[in-house]
């Protein structure tokens, strides 16, 4: 497995000095204003979320951060002990929520496995799956596969029809909408405030849940590239296992990275394309500065832009409708 982001373009650069300073600064500036007392971090042990705390322990002081640890039946074996080690490394409190009980009651996990068992009748508890998207590369962009690792040991692929796809990510939402419950009555409690980890690609793109991680009182990294992120956990002196360890959305029985799930190409090639897309290069402008084809910019320029219609639903606010309004 190759290490994330071990050759940053030119073009990503940042001085993480400079800008670990800014953030430290405008983090404990907003969580004064919002008259909070510290604040709570979701910790995963991945990398966004290790820097975020970082940040915040470093802007509020270690006393005033809470780490919540909250796994789940379908957690990789290896999170726990990343979770640990970021918190120990930030040296803030922790908390150890198992949702698990939670996502059984309110049905994720059965209404998630009824909805895999309509595409892939072999499909039964206990069996591995997860959600794959088609390479923005080739042919399959746009489309998605479930991939169903059977007891035997077989795995069996099929592209899965928009109501199952629907029916498995709405089950599944459940793991971040309560996750960001409990963040938020460890808020109230301590009145804290709760900090958001999605970085820029995260951000921008609507790679997070609706009044689940993408729900926040603040969001410090939301403006960086994932390039900037590493930069950044390198300078802040993250562990090397979080900062090695492959970016995944830990949410699927059987293990996948994000750019399986959501990304559909690989995220150092996906910073470099939404940064010439921002920056207003051409396909052949930025075909240069990723190796890609012109034809293959299109179609990433493409998605990123059908990407971005999504994050907009994701990101609004609720409409209020004024009948007073002349």
């Amino acid at each position: 497995m190759r290490e994330p982001f071990n050759n940053i373009h030119n073009l990503l650069r940042i001085d993480a000095a400079a800008i670990a300073e800014y953030l430290t600064k405008g983090i404990r500036s907003h969580v004064r204003e919002l008259g909070r007392l510290g604040a709570v971090v979701g910790l995963s042990g991945g990398i966004d979320s290790t820097v975020v705390g970082r940040l915040c322990a470093d802007a509020l002081g270690v006393d005033n951060v809470l780490a919540l640890f909250m796994n789940e039946q379908d957690s990789a074996n290896s999170t726990p002990a990343l979770a640990r080690e970021a918190a120990g490394y930030l040296g803030v409190r922790a908390c150890d929520e198992n949702i698990t009980p939670i996502l059984s009651a309110c049905g994720c996990y059965t209404r998630r496995d009824e909805a895999v068992r309509r595409l892939i009748p072999e499909y039964t508890p206990g069996c591995r799956f997860k959600l794959v998207a088609g390479s923005l590369l080739d042919t399959a962009a746009g489309s998605y596969f479930i991939v169903v690792k059977l007891a035997d040991g077989t795995q069996v692929r099929r592209e899965a029809p928009i109501d199952v796809l629907r029916d498995v990510i709405a089950a599944t939402n459940f793991k971040q909408r309560t996750r960001k419950m409990l963040e938020y009555y460890y808020a109230d409690r301590f009145q804290y405030a709760v900090a958001g980890t999605p970085n820029r690609l995260e951000y921008e793109l609507g790679f997070y849940v609706k009044n689940g991680d993408g729900a926040a009182d603040f969001k410090p990294i939301a403006l960086l590239y994932k390039s900037h992120v590493y930069q950044l956990a390198e300078y802040l002196g993250v562990p090397a296992a979080i900062r090695h360890e492959q970016p995944s959305t830990d949410t699927y029985p059987l293990e996948q990275t994000q750019e399986e799930f959501y990304f559909a190409l690989p995220l150092e090639i996906l910073d470099l394309c939404l940064f010439c897309k921002n920056a207003g290069y051409t396909f052949a402008q930025a075909a240069v500065v990723t190796g890609l084809s012109v034809e293959q910019i299109r179609s990433v320029f493409a998605d990123i832009v059908a990407k971005r219609f999504m994050a907009d639903y994701l990101g609004a606010p609720p409409g209020l409708i004024d009948p007073f309004e002349a």
